[in-house]
């Protein structure tokens, strides 16, 4: 199982309590090879379309769908639960984030291979969820994300948009790898490194990721996606310019981070090195 005391002694008490419901009821390593993680807030109108539509095999590997729901006030849980999801219901809102991350936790648990996410609003199609997982089957990436502009963008927001190319050449300019999309909901990734890179932010947690994933020297690639307009309910991102800000923040921030990490790492190897240490 790969999971660590340590990883388990810093949830929160709530998640802590709904993960262990959880797994009581879904007990751990008995899993499917490849866990669909779909994080989920008051999405009872779309989630269980979203859940009938992800298929039970995808490049090869039999499927489970596991729904985290962070402290929706709807009928999220139960309709989720119907449509034939494992559901993990969380009594708190803490932020799509923090729900991946309990996801990310839960799905090795249960003993997945490969992780991937998708949104439960229904702007994803899941028909696609093979195109992401088969280049980490194949052997030639670790984590693979979808891309609107590799593929088809059908919403309408342009400030979005002009967002989406913005963002993503400031991440590949800090992280010398070219990212056309950092906002994508539609993802693939081997499990372990979940476990690997630092995963903080409670909502905007995908450019946190992507760019931990990069600057930790696994192998990132994109794959078309399509994103359609949300045809129920309204973002939990908030307006354009808040959301800009806090992206940008966490973009900012993870990147000094991981800076910093990768500074100390060769202080550390420095240090080590014979030539200092008397060592032959």
């Amino acid at each position: 199982m790969l999971v660590s005391p340590d990883e388990y002694d810093r949830l929160q008490p709530a998640e802590r309590s709904a993960a262990e419901a959880f797994l009581d009821a879904h007990p751990p390593g008995r899993g499917a090879p490849l866990a669909v993680v779909i994080p989920a807030y008051n999405e009872e109108p779309t989630v269980a379309d979203v859940i009938a539509e992800i298929p039970g095999e995808a490049a090869g590997l039999s499927a489970e769908v596991i729904v985290v729901v962070d402290g929706a006030q709807d009928a999220t849980a139960a309709r989720a639960s119907e449509a034939g999801a494992l559901v993990c219901d969380v009594p708190v809102n803490r932020g799509q984030g923090a729900a991946l991350r309990l996801g990310y936790w839960l799905a090795r648990a249960r003993g997945a291979q490969v992780i991937v996410t998708i949104d439960a609003d229904g702007q994803y199609e899941a028909e696609e969820i093979s195109r992401v997982v088969e280049p980490i089957l194949g052997g030639r990436a670790d984590f693979v994300s979808g891309s609107r502009r590799l593929g088809t963008e059908l919403t309408t927001d342009a400030t979005r948009h002009a967002g989406v190319i913005v963002f993503g050449a400031l991440i590949s300019v800090l992280v010398r790898h070219r990212i056309t999309d950092p906002a994508c909901g539609l993802r693939a990734m081997r499990s372990e490194l979940t476990a690997s890179v630092v995963l903080e932010q409670p909502q905007y947690q995908a450019a946190e990721l992507l760019i931990g994933v990069i600057t930790h020297g696994y192998r990132v690639v994109e794959r078309p996606a399509t994103i359609h307009k949300r045809q129920v309910g309204k973002s939990k991102k908030g307006n354009n310019v808040f959301y800009g800000l806090r992206f940008a923040g966490v973009v900012g921030g993870t990147w000094m981070r991981e800076r910093q990490r990768r500074s100390r790492g060769s202080a550390g190897r420095t240090a080590a090195s014979p030539n200092e240490t008397g060592s032959s």
